[in-house]
């Protein structure tokens, strides 16, 4: 039997994420990204438990428990971290034979752009430290987590911007990149995006910044109505793409536009990555960055709704974490059921 990886709406024992510290690059702003992260923990500990890494398990539980968050639905793990980007270097589980196992590949920094020695080696020490049950498979492919959408039925979107980068995997081919995803995590078709960024991306369009999966043949995409702005014809060439795809059974997929939010800058002017696309899916609810943007964040927030009847649709205030080019989903990395002890 091939290897499945399930959708993110399927059932989760909990999440994995990292604590920012003054070692990582949050150290200059840590009171302004830490209640982000603590926001997070909060929303996700009402619906399912949070693996939380941290260099200081008792610094990163004191702050916690300063803040309200409840402890008996957090497990910390005291393990070094360079960054806190979960999505990117934490395993990726897929299930064989109905049972979850743990994918760990290859994480370098996207692409070699920023440190990730210690970050690579945190699912073995997660797995050593018995915080994670699964066999966990060390595969010799470069992959984040962020890189990749799945349906839960054999259906994977990505992007050729990202997955063909020179500095991934640069001996594949796109035909090599598929087999190499047919035998880890069971893809029967891949869906290529070959239009869409954002500006200050540094993860060479992750397809969890641009489109996204959702039940029923539905997928959510990052659009940009501004016809100035420098987004505006590669995200508009995406939405024409995405018209194009279809589902398993031949339909056209139901999509939904997400606004565009407001730009944000850095001190330096530089654009950062804004999107609502970065929405994280748990059990019972899901969770979308918002940007103090009250008009977009209020229409961001009931389109995502539209796609997840019955979910609980919970805003989370994200505007510090794009000052590292990153949001929600970033931060985080889903553990389906079976995953935690």
């Amino acid at each position: 039997m091939n290897p499945r990886l399930p959708a993110e709406w399927e059932i989760q024992d909990g999440v994995l994420m990292a604590w920012p510290h003054e070692g990582t690059d949050w150290a200059y702003m840590l009171d302004d990204v830490r209640p982000v992260f603590v926001d997070i923990i909060r929303q996700i500990t009402r619906f399912e438990r949070v693996l939380l890494t941290a260099p200081y398990a008792a610094s990163a539980e004191a702050y916690l428990k300063d803040s309200g968050v409840d402890l008996t639905r957090v497990t910390i793990c005291e393990v070094p971290n360079n960054d806190t980007w979960a999505r990117d270097f934490g395993p990726i589980t897929v299930i064989f034979n109905d049972k979850p196992v743990l994918m760990d590949f290859g994480f370098n920094g996207w692409g070699l752009k920023f440190p990730a020695n210690l970050d690579n080696l945190i699912s073995k020490q997660l797995k050593q430290a018995g915080a994670l049950l699964p066999k966990l498979n060390t595969i010799g492919l470069i992959m984040e987590g962020g890189s990749l959408e799945s349906d839960g039925l054999g259906t994977i979107m990505t992007t050729t911007e990202c997955l063909m980068s020179s500095n991934r995997n640069p001996q594949l081919d796109l035909s090599e990149v598929e087999q190499a995803l047919a035998a880890t995590v069971g893809a029967k078709r891949v869906l290529w995006l070959d239009h869409g960024f954002l500006a200050g991306d540094d993860t060479d369009s992750h397809i969890d910044t641009l489109a996204r999966f959702c039940p029923d043949n539905t997928i959510v995409y990052q659009l940009c109505d501004h016809p100035l702005d420098e987004h505006f014809e590669q995200l508009k060439l995406m939405e024409r793409q995405l018209q194009t795809f279809t589902a398993p059974d031949g339909s056209p997929y139901r999509l939904i536009a997400l606004p565009w939010p407001k730009a944000r800058f850095d001190e330096q002017a530089h654009r950062l990555p804004a999107t609502y696309a970065n929405f994280l899916i748990i059990n019972g609810a899901v969770l979308v960055p918002t940007y103090r943007d009250p008009e977009n964040d209020t229409v961001a927030l009931e389109r995502i709704a539209q796609a997840f009847p019955g979910r609980e649709i919970i805003g989370v205030d994200c505007l510090p974490l794009l000052e590292q080019h990153g949001s929600l989903h970033c931060v985080t990395m889903q553990l389906p059921q079976g995953v935690l002890p």
